[in-house]
């Protein structure tokens, strides 16, 4: 039986970083209030003069996990590439990735999941290496954040949550019957929320789609209606998570290790409260990196993996909500 095994992974984040105290200098907050809300201490941002867009994070952490995985660039059979924030409009970040790893008409698919961009990344590579489609794929979640960002004291609410960084995870086809790989996965969206936490302009079902008029009024900025958002993350990751062991057949404690999506330090632990859960079992790094959407979980995998949390025989849940909404879990085994 075919079986998506994970290879090797990557993480890279730009070397600028950005304390909570180097924001009071352009907006009216604090450490106190930033890390109350949301645990995070520090994220980082690309460079201020900028030229460095999604694709070339994403570079930098392909490039380590090409290297862990023992691959050369043209060993990938396809690039999945997750991030709501583009290097340009069009084409996809994927595209432009592609050309920077030196392939030719390797295919590349952009995914615009957002902050559960991983586990949908996931399913859609595992379905085809099951299929027999691919045997080698390439999965990069990249975002370049600091840069859409309302950095004043008028969009501090959304502006102090988010860092730029970049997740890389190569993903492989073996055959055995070993339950090894991704075992249980399970997606969910719900479009009826999608104005709690969205980036407006430039629109294409306006005209003109983008005007003076609409930047000052700050609508190219992103918006999130938090307490929406907050309370929607604390009822549908357990619900999902139980979900997905059920499908698994497996229980709490078959699970080595939870990797939640890095959005809130506080959604995080409303949820390891509500799956009665031992603090060691859940994964945080959210007080480095901020919430960096696509690329959260995969930097969170590779840490985790780095620092020997995990590894052979053991089992790990990934799980996000985010934008759209859209939110999902999935479980993966090491081989042994």
């Amino acid at each position: 039986m075919e079986k998506t095994i994970i290879a090797g992974t990557g993480r890279y984040v730009p070397p600028r970083a950005v304390t909570n105290q180097d924001l009071e200098q352009w907006m009216d907050t604090s450490d106190e209030w930033i890390r109350q809300r949301s645990g995070i201490e520090k994220r980082h941002w690309v460079p201020e003069e900028g030229g460095v867009g999604s694709s070339d994070l994403g570079f930098e952490a392909a490039r380590i996990a090409l290297d862990r995985a023992g691959w050369e660039p043209q060993d990938i059979e396809l690039i999945i590439f997750a991030t709501l924030s583009p290097d340009i409009y069009f084409p996809g970040s994927g595209c432009l990735l592609q050309h920077k790893l030196g392939l030719n008409t390797t295919p590349a698919l952009d995914i615009r999941q957002q902050c559960s961009g991983f586990v949908y990344g996931m399913s859609i590579a595992d379905a085809y290496i099951r299929a027999g489609v691919y045997q080698r794929i390439l999965f990069v979640g990249a975002e370049v954040h600091s840069t859409g960002l309302d950095i004043s004291t008028r969009g501090r609410d959304v502006a102090v949550l988010f860092g730029d960084g970049a997740g890389a995870v190569c993903l492989e086809g073996i055959e055995t019957d070993a339950p090894i790989g991704f075992l249980a996965t399970t997606l969910h969206a719900q479009g009826e929320l999608a104005e709690s936490l969205m980036l407006e302009l430039p629109s294409h079902r306006l005209r003109p789609s983008l005007t003076e008029e609409m930047l000052k009024s700050g609508r190219h900025y992103p918006t999130m209606d938090g307490r929406a958002v907050f309370k929607n993350a604390v009822r549908r990751l357990p619900e999902v998570a139980k979900e997905t062991l059920a499908k698994a057949q497996m229980d709490t404690e078959d699970i080595d290790l939870f990797i939640p999506h890095q959005a809130n330090m506080r959604i995080n632990q409303g949820f390891q409260k509500a799956m009665q859960l031992p603090a060691s079992k859940v994964f945080h790094n959210i007080q480095h990196y901020g919430n960096t959407t696509a690329a959260s979980i995969p930097m969170a995998f590779d840490e985790a993996i780095e620092a020997n949390i995990i590894g052979a025989g053991n089992a790990v849940m990934f799980l996000g909500l985010g934008s759209g909404l859209t939110w999902g879990a999935t479980i993966y085994r090491f081989p042994d």
